[in-house]
């Protein structure tokens, strides 16, 4: 709804300075239409909270085909032609700091330390984390499909060789083959697989029924001076 030439993201726990908006729009005005937070020092948080961010956004740009920056929040700056670019994508799971770097226009990191929280406590603990970065790689990569397809094959591989032992010992050898034990943990190890590629799957399929609901993505009680 912001009717700006320029229009900035910035979350409400104060973590990210409201002052360097100022400074994200001069290096705007410099030939640039993205300005993103890069943060080079995280005040306040634990070991585990950053070793796991740095793990993350590594494994995101492994798993994508864009580029999406390290380090970075949703704190940025964007023209009015990237905000109007980015309206277009309607899609419900939004993982706003890959998809502006989708767009692909001009951008450019303003490095800062970013301070500890003002007050209350974050929102995002490990499980909404995992969630978090869950919906990110499956909104933008469909490596999760494609490394499904190469573990069935393994998997397929593994049992092959296994059988062709079996047969080896069974008819070349004295040595007894291995009985209702081995049969049991190969069909829990193999159901277990079967399991969770279906799971993968089942998480695009519901992202699709999610989609073609096509229910807004918000609505408007009331509008003030515009």
């Amino acid at each position: 709804m912001a009717s700006g030439d320029f229009v900035a993201v910035i979350d409400g726990d104060l973590q990210d300075p409201p002052e360097l908006i100022a400074d994200m729009y001069r290096k705007a005005l410099t030939g640039f239409d993205v300005v993103y937070g890069k943060r080079r020092t995280r005040a306040g948080e634990t070991i585990f909270k950053k070793a796991t961010a740095a793990g993350f956004y590594r494994l995101l740009n492994y798993m994508c085909e864009i580029e999406i920056p390290t380090d970075t929040g949703d704190f940025r700056l964007m023209s009015r032609k990237v905000v109007d670019a980015f309206k277009q994508m309607r899609e419900r799971h939004r993982f706003v700091r890959g998809m502006v770097p989708w767009l692909g226009f001009k951008s450019v990191p303003l490095e800062y330390d970013r301070a500890e929280r003002f007050a209350g406590e974050t929102k995002y603990p490990l499980k909404k984390m995992l969630a978090f970065a869950t919906n990110a790689i499956l909104s933008f990569s469909s490596k999760p499909l494609t490394m499904a397809i190469r573990l069935g094959f393994l998997t397929i591989l593994a049992g092959l060789v296994g059988a062709a032992y079996m047969l080896y010992l069974k008819l070349f050898t004295s040595i007894p083959v291995p009985g209702l034990t081995a049969i049991l943990l190969s069909i829990v190890l193999f159901s277990g697989v079967q399991i969770l590629l279906i799971g993968v799957v089942g998480e695009y399929i519901a992202r699709i029924f999610e989609e073609i609901k096509g229910r807004p993505l918000y609505l408007v009680a009331e509008t003030i001076n515009i």
